[in-house]
């Protein structure tokens, strides 16, 4: 039986870049979105479902155990981003961030970490922002700091409280990378922000994540793929 990975926001950009990565190794994957369509990959199950809905963590869960039966690595990529002023954020603004990127986080992580146990161990990988460690004026973004940060933090309670439990939790915190949720003219711009000088490329994170999945002694680790943006400028 081959492993089976889940896969939130996995509709397009790195989300269908690390479905792709994970068949790539030959896995199995739930693949999860709000607007995902069927797969003609068997290898491939859809769950189509808003991660905000508290039911649907549980469901892309259950639909992986009916599918697959087992589930062995969650990568949480759904996601939110909202840049705006700090006063100019409203409550909706604040409803729509905290219900993808926490609590979505929380009702999908439980379900599948349950189902890991079960069968002996398994890794957590969620995709967080270099942003918050190191904050740039240019990309004014405290909400997101507020939630990947508290990613960032739960990442590693979480590592240490199933460290004896063979379940393991590391993050991504990639830079600006050359997604759909960019506009080619502001690719110069977000260039600048890396010392690097560029955009980071979706394969650069798929890379990260992929390099995670094969280090087994790896757990509660912040892994910076950002062009050198926390390092400094």
């Amino acid at each position: 039986m081959s492993k089976v990975a889940i896969v939130t926001g996995a509709s397009q950009g790195i989300g269908a870049a690390t479905v792709a990565a994970y068949r790539k190794l030959g896995w199995s994957v739930v693949a999860n979105s709000r607007s995902i369509t069927p797969s003609d990959d068997p290898g491939v199950l859809a769950v189509a479902g808003d991660i905000a809905d508290p039911a649907v963590g549980r469901r892309i869960v259950e639909a992986g155990l009916e599918q697959f039966g087992r589930i062995d690595t969650l990568i949480n990529n759904a996601g939110v981003f909202i840049a705006k002023p700090f006063a100019e954020y409203t409550l909706d603004d604040f409803d729509a961030i905290t219900s993808i990127n926490l609590r979505g986080f929380v009702t999908v992580t439980q379900p599948a970490v349950a189902a890991m146990l079960k069968t002996g161990g398994g890794h957590v990988v969620t995709i967080t922002t270099s942003l918050a460690e190191h904050a740039n004026s240019s990309l004014i973004s405290s909400l997101a700091s507020l939630t990947k940060g508290g990613l960032n933090s739960a990442t590693k309670a979480l590592a240490i409280e199933f460290a004896q439990q063979n379940v393991r939790f590391n993050a991504v915190a990639p830079g600006v990378i050359r997604t759909p949720m960019h506009s080619p003219e502001t690719y110069d711009y977000m260039a600048a922000t890396h010392p690097v000088n560029r955009m980071g490329e979706v394969s650069d994170i798929t890379d990260a994540i992929v390099f995670l999945q094969n280090a087994p002694f790896v757990t509660g680790e912040i892994l910076h793929v950002d062009g050198g943006q926390t390092a400094g400028h």
